[in-house]
Parts: structure tokens; sequence; C-alpha cells
């Protein structure tokens, strides 16, 4: 059972950050519909935002899942303590 939360909560993060990021691209510049946010276009900052982190979570998991060579007897345990070896 080596289910890394890293992929779930950054595939999320990502899809969310692509449709704010979309719904804010399509709003353009247009004063009439940004007027509430003070001319700012929140939905594109925040996709942005969280299409960064998204992405970013998601090369983490893939980082994470790779066994990494020369490691130290204190890093392989702690690895293991995370990713238990399968028995």
């Amino acid at each position: 059972m080596g289910l890394d939360l890293r992929w779930p909560i950054g595939l999320m993060f990502t899809i969310i950050g692509l449709l704010l990021t979309l719904s804010g691209f399509m709003a353009g510049s247009d004063p009439e519909k940004l007027k509430p946010s003070l001319g700012i276009n929140i939905n594109l900052w925040w996709g942005l935002i969280l299409l960064a982190f998204g992405v970013f979570m998601v090369i983490m998991a893939r980082r994470g899942s790779k066994p990494a060579e020369g490691q130290t007897p204190a890093e392989k345990a702690a690895t293991n303590l995370v990713n238990p070896p399968k028995s």
C-alpha cells in the first residue's frame, strides 16, 4: 500500500488551477467583468498559483517514488517508514 498523497493532491490542484486559469483567460480584461475584484483578474492569478502548486506536488511525487542511490542507513530507514517494503 504505497499510496503517496502528493499524487491526488497535485492532480486536484493542477486540474482546479487549469480551470481557474482558463476562466481567467476567458474573462479577459473586460472592465465590466472585473469590477467586483477592483480590476484584478482574480481567477487568472489564483489559477496560476494553484497550477504551479499542483505541478510542484506532482513533480515531488514523481521524485519521491524513485529510489535514491547512495543513501545512508538513516535515510534508508526514514524511506522505509514512509514507503514500507513489500513483503
